[in-house]
């Protein structure tokens, strides 16, 4: 059933130029139409990193997973679901306890997954970051991570210890790209003055229709940088309050689609941002999946303006 799915959905998916018309029509948007992705292979959309390597736009969270809030078997069906539906990046951390899950489920199949996991800041001094990765491998039952993130600045003093630590990582083959998660503006321009500073692959950060705080200064500047957004609670964090307001629901069901798809659409609608959608249902990933070959009209995008507004830049 899930492969004929993801054939079905194939088969509606965008060609490339019809894509980027609809990218140049929606152009008011902060992103430009040339950020738009999609990947040449499925149609599906598609972020493609600094070091060439291009990553589905839509992935699989589990900060809450693997803590009994569901059956254990149904949260491995709901990412085993994901990846098969073309969410093929599965995000994690030491600290969120869902790292032996995944590592359970991607066995068998670690070459179809692009695998992110995190380092606490507290475990950053001396060899931590080495020891902390290592954990995480083990756990996660694999030799290496895709991607490797600092979970927070908070408390971090010593970036360039970080990136040193990270580079010694990849440079043995134990991660093959790093990133942050929760940076600021400052932040990101401290890390970057650094001596290889320049090589961060992503940050990490809360972005959703209800939480746009990031364009005001955040998202123009990763996309200035050329570094991507990976965008955590997309669906506005526990309680997904934003999926009952009528302006998605009216969209989702011009689309024949759920109000968590047209969010999460929006969310990696300009091609640099990459949503991380959280669930332990089958149900809810296939609706989400939608999103990955949902495009919404220059109407709709006002119309979620309209309902959602955009920061202030109150300077």
């Amino acid at each position: 059933m899930l492969k004929k799915e993801s054939h079905m959905k194939r088969t509606i998916a965008l060609n490339r130029r019809e894509f980027s018309g609809l990218c140049v029509a929606a152009g008011a948007s902060m992103m430009t139409s040339q950020a738009c992705a999609l990947d040449s292979a499925s149609g599906e959309r598609a972020v493609k990193l600094r070091d060439g390597r291009v990553v589905p736009a839509l992935g699989l969270g589990s900060a809450r997973l693997g803590h009994g809030r569901h059956p254990q078997a149904e949260e491995e069906a709901a990412l085993h679901a994901g990846i098969d539906l073309g969410m093929t990046l599965i995000d994690t951390a030491e600290l969120y306890g869902s790292e032996e899950l995944i590592g359970r489920v991607i066995a068998g199949q670690r070459e179809r997954v692009f695998l992110v996991s995190k380092v606490w800041p507290s475990h950053v001094a001396g060899n931590g970051i080495t020891r902390a990765c290592a954990a995480s491998l083990s756990r996660l039952g694999t030799d290496h991570l895709d991607l490797y993130l600092l979970h927070w600045p908070n408390g971090v003093s010593d970036f360039a210890h970080v990136v040193n630590a990270f580079e010694d990582l990849q440079a043995a083959g134990k991660i093959r790209a790093w990133g942050v998660s929760n940076f600021k503006v400052g932040d990101m321009e401290k890390l970057l003055r650094l001596p290889k500073g320049d090589r961060c692959a992503i940050n990490q950060v809360p972005y959703s229709l209800d939480d746009r705080g990031i364009e005001r200064d955040l998202l123009p500047w990763c996309e200035r940088h050329d570094v991507p957004v990976m965008a955590y609670s997309p669906l506005g964090g526990p309680g997904a309050g934003i999926l009952r307001n009528p302006t998605l629901t009216r969209i989702g069901a011009a689309h024949g689609c759920s109000a968590a798809a047209v969010a999460l659409a929006w969310t990696i609608r300009g091609g640099r941002v990459i949503a991380i959608p959280e669930s332990g249902s089958v149900s809810h990933v296939k609706e989400n999946a939608v999103a990955l070959t949902l495009t919404l009209t220059p109407q709709e995008l006002q119309d979620l303006d309209a309902a959602f507004p955009p920061p202030v830049d109150k300077r």
